[in-house]
């Protein structure tokens, strides 16, 4: 077996008293926000949809990468370099400022300086500011009231998964939401940091018959003084269907506390079509019946579920509620609101789109690197347009989304399909797996304001900055209904307002 870990790792027994989650105290909440792209629901969003009750969820996507960049940015109102003030081991918090922090900010035209990248044995940098990063997030979103906070991660990106559930749970997160694949053992690693002991996931390898490497991540060997316990986090799955649904309910490592329903309609990363279809004339993914989740499925599992994807309405949510869910998800109201992290230069295209009826989504099945359909929100200049996509220089310099693989010789390496293709081929990988794939890494941050500055590809001119790419739900085309008359904007409380009726506290 193959070990990943940080040095060496002490197996600590686990209490015989089952820890219940940190929100058994509270009622369920109505709405959970979306746990959008990177840095699209940030600590800013998550904290307004907490302070209203309703549970706020940050994205734990690439939170190292999104933390180094901001704090050359200058950290502009000092929030981040608050909450590592905060972090259990001060000392890695005042070495990630003196590494990354520059007063002002970096120059315009100046990249932001390299983050590690993730891997099977990542460098003791990368996993404290993924640690910390995961931290800072959490811990700015539940300041200054008592509202729940979520943090949601890909199961599809396993290399940042015991970092990133650690860094949060040291926040005292109270919701763990997890999909974009099977995420039976995440229960068991909730439980085994809960007691303030090391945990473990089976890393899946192409080329491995059976799971023969293993991350690792032992507190002890992480942080000066760790906590000796912590609150174990409720645990949400995101599913696409009810036969997922039952699995990770019966054959989870420890206990699933609910599922978010998703369908076809939501942004991000979608199921794949149940069934062999060809795609449809447009090149989307053609979803059918079969696809519909099967709500008396659900129900007869006994744990409470929230149904996304379109279910911003008051009329939706209250369909939702009538057919057994606690509630809904929403996500495209959310990412366009004030306080998310997109790009404001984006959202105001948008809304404009929105109001002038001309908003397009398109499921694309080949832009991800992961092979699942992928929502991407057409606009002139983004990478989801041909001519962008076509003039832009294919790379991998951040790794989220590579692909472990193993080499004749028994060796771990990485390949991801939005690399340039020669290097991809040459590591075993097909030649047509490449066609129309896209750095979804570097797109994202682009379109959160944190986009790598590139050189010109002709000498002597200026940088180029990294196109961005959105991905949006197919509801983003009516969230002009948010604006209030006459406004630019609208905030994460309007939309709570519209679906749950006006707040009664003033």
């Amino acid at each position: 077996m193959v070990t990943a870990k940080l040095r060496t790792t002490r197996r600590m027994p686990l209490p015989s008293t089952d820890r219940p989650s940190s929100t058994a105290h509270r009622p369920l909440p109505t709405l959970i926000q979306g746990g959008m792209g990177v840095a699209v629901s940030g600590w800013r969003l998550a904290h307004a949809v907490s302070a209203a009750g309703q549970l706020g969820v940050v994205s734990g996507t690439l939170l190292p990468v999104v933390l180094a960049r901001r704090l050359q940015l200058g950290d502009p109102d000092g929030e981040l370099r608050r909450a590592l003030t905060a972090f259990p081991d001060p000392a890695i918090a005042a070495a990630l400022v003196a590494r990354y922090f520059i007063p002002g900010g970096k120059n315009p035209v100046a990249p932001f300086a390299a983050v590690p990248m993730p891997s099977a044995t990542p460098s003791r940098l990368w996993l404290e500011l993924t640690v910390a990063a995961n931290f800072a997030e959490v811990w700015l979103a539940k300041q200054g009231h008592d509202g729940p906070v979520g943090l949601n991660l890909l199961e599809k990106i396993q290399t940042a998964t015991l970092p990133s559930l650690y860094g949060a749970m040291l926040a005292d997160v109270d919701v763990v939401l997890m999909g974009a694949g099977i995420p039976r053992a995440i229960p068991a690693v909730l439980d085994r940091f809960a007691a303030g002991a090391d945990a473990e996931l089976a890393l899946d390898v192409t080329g491995d018959a059976t799971p023969a490497t293993t991350l690792r991540l032992d507190p002890f060997d992480l942080l000066a003084n760790p906590p000796r316990l912590l609150r174990r986090p409720a645990f949400v799955a995101i599913v696409g269907s009810a036969a997922l649904a039952t699995t990770l309910a019966r054959k989870s490592s420890g206990r699933v506390d609910g599922f978010v329903v998703e369908t076809n309609a939501a942004g991000g990363h979608n199921a794949p079509p149940r069934g062999a279809r060809a795609p449809g004339p447009d090149g989307q993914p053609v979803y059918g019946p079969r696809d519909e989740p099967e709500l008396e499925k659900f129900r007869a599992l006994g744990l409470p579920f929230w149904l996304a994807g379109e279910r911003a309405s008051p009329e939706r949510l209250a369909a939702a509620r009538a057919a057994g869910a606690v509630g809904v998800q929403v996500g495209s109201a959310f990412a366009f609101c004030a306080e998310s992290g997109l790009d404001p230069v984006l959202k105001a295209r948008v809304h404009a789109l929105s109001r002038a009826g001309r908003v397009r989504i398109f499921t694309d099945p080949r832009a991800s690197p992961t092979g699942f359909p992928f929502k991407v929100l057409s606009l002139p200049g983004t990478l989801s347009e041909p001519e962008t996509y076509a003039t832009h220089p294919r790379r991998c310099d951040l790794g989220y989304l590579r692909e472990p693989f193993r080499r004749a010789d028994g060796s771990l390496d990485y390949r991801c399909p939005a690399e340039p293709t020669d290097a991809y081929v040459a590591k075993g990988g097909a030649d047509e797996c490449t066609v129309g794939r896209k750095c979804l890494c570097n797109g994202l941050l682009a379109a959160v304001g944190l986009g790598q500055t590139r050189p010109a590809a002709t000498p002597g001119q200026p940088p180029v900055p990294e196109p961005p790419i959105l991905t949006a739900g197919a509801e983003t085309a009516t969230i002009a209904r948010f604006l209030p008359p006459d406004a630019d904007s609208y905030t994460a409380r309007d939309v709570i307002d519209q679906l749950l009726g006006p707040r009664t506290d003033h």
